[in-house]
């Protein structure tokens, strides 16, 4: 059964329930007519709207693989010379959700996919925990080449690559976007605002919502914030209608 409609038979009982306490005269809350009438309005807007799961959502423009084979053997920036492979993302195609992290690191550069490290490791136990598998989401970076040693990605690296990134974003058409760490918050949302202060609060990023969060890296540096991790993947877990 759609949530939706168990949403609406629940407003429905609601009224019924209000109305039959009016009248055994019981007090202590309201239920006037104007009352039973906002209850009602909310039943039927909740009727009218069509349910959110991959059948509804906007038919693509272009696939993951046009997007691929666009980016080739890319050398739009400095990376291209020492790395190893181009790690463009995987998963499924029409994913309701979406995670971003920051770049590759060494086992992703030798490997060609995303989040295989102990971070990766990590980030497979909290789709799990969330009644996911990796073929369920999809996992990308903002960056698809190994910086040197790790560092952050430059200004002029993260321009080449963020092209790349709102295309395949906009292909897979997601519910939710999940942003790992500082970089892929701050990419996504263009802001400066750090992740700590964004965390747990969606937001907005082309009409598609993001949850931004720490990263599994910093997580495994400080597994204290594994619990608000946690709490905010419940609230994806709320959105997308997956029991907790």
């Amino acid at each position: 059964m759609d949530s939706r409609t168990t949403l609406s038979e629940t407003l429905t009982s609601l009224r019924v329930t209000l109305q039959q306490m009016a009248r055994w005269g019981c007090a202590g809350f309201e239920c006037p007519p104007e009352t039973l009438a906002v209850v009602q309005r909310w039943a039927e807007s909740r009727q009218a709207e069509p349910p959110i799961c991959a059948e509804h959502r906007s038919p693509k423009t272009e696939t993951l693989e046009q997007i691929r084979s666009d980016l080739g053997d890319c050398q739009r920036c400095g990376l291209a010379a020492g790395r190893t492979h181009i790690v463009y993302g995987e998963g499924n195609d029409r994913a309701r959700l979406v995670f971003v992290g920051e770049g590759p690191g060494f086992e992703e550069d030798r490997s060609g996919r995303p989040f295989v490290g102990p971070a990766g490791q990590l980030l497979t136990k909290i789709i799990q925990g969330m009644k996911l598998t990796r073929d369920q989401v999809f996992i990308c970076n903002v960056i698809k080449c190994r910086p040197p040693n790790n560092r952050d990605p430059l200004p002029e690296e993260i321009a080449s690559c963020r092209p790349f990134l709102e295309r395949q974003l906009a292909a897979i058409d997601p519910e939710v976007i999940c942003t790992l760490g500082t970089h892929a918050t701050q990419t996504l949302l263009n802001t400066t605002v750090p992740v700590s202060r964004l965390r747990g609060r969606f937001q907005i990023f082309n009409n598609l919502r993001v949850m931004p969060t720490y990263h599994p890296a910093y997580l495994l540096r400080n597994p204290k914030r594994k619990r608000d991790v946690w709490e905010d993947m419940k609230k994806i877990m709320v959105l997308l209608r997956i029991p907790l």
